[in-house]
């Protein structure tokens, strides 16, 4: 792997890991067996390599959602397809999901950094539950409000493992499609108003989704 792939792989983790205010170029050049000056060739200081990681991060998570819709029809199908892609992406890569949740807390200018890099996907999210929404194929609603309650289950609760352990539970696969289910039942409860689901196949057990 190139040293410009293996640093944002290693910043990525890091980052997510103990946050970017703690991790020093130093300790990554460290990490990788190269020098800061190699760190800085290619990305120029560390504001540009938090820039590039997020910039990675989103693509990667763009891509993954995309692949994950594309055999899938324009209706509740999509929607279990995104979310089993998401949970999916948590579980294989969570520096991912808890770079988000990092920078979401660092606020200005990594948070918009974030949200305008995510922004396309966002928008073509909001689109998609709108026009499913005025064609009848959800219940009417605010589809801004259904993404961001999505978007925090996600990357709120799956990439906080002390969110995790206040309520005994740590992140393993079995955990993550409870999760995903309680997610679901959720969204088909607001989206499609089958809520018979809730609290039967969600963490009690239930139907795989």
């Amino acid at each position: 792997m190139a040293t410009k792939h293996r640093a944002i792989a290693a910043a990525s983790a890091a980052f997510a890991e103990r946050g970017v205010a703690a991790t020093s170029l130093d300790g990554l050049a460290a990490e990788l067996g190269v020098t800061k000056q190699t760190i800085l060739y290619h990305f120029g200081s560390k504001d540009g390599l938090v820039a590039e990681v997020l910039a990675t991060g989103a693509r990667e998570l763009t891509e993954a959602l995309a692949a994950a819709v594309e055999p899938a029809d324009d209706g509740w199908e999509r929607v279990v397809a995104v979310v089993r892609a998401s949970f999916a992406l948590a579980v294989r890569r969570p520096d991912l999901v808890g770079l988000l949740r990092e920078v979401n807390r660092l606020g200005p200018p990594w948070s918009e950094t974030a949200s305008e890099a995510l922004q396309p996907l966002v928008d073509r999210a909001v689109d998609f539950l709108a026009r499913g929404m005025e064609a009848g194929r959800f219940r009417p609603g605010d589809p801004q409000m259904v993404l961001l309650s999505s978007y925090a289950v996600v990357t709120g609760v799956v990439s906080d493992a002390e969110v995790l352990r206040a309520v005994g539970l740590d992140l393993d696969l079995r955990v993550a499609a409870r999760l995903r289910r309680t997610l679901l039942s959720f969204l088909e409860a607001v989206l499609v108003g089958q809520a018979g689901g809730l609290g039967q196949g969600t963490l009690a057990g239930g139907v795989d989704r």
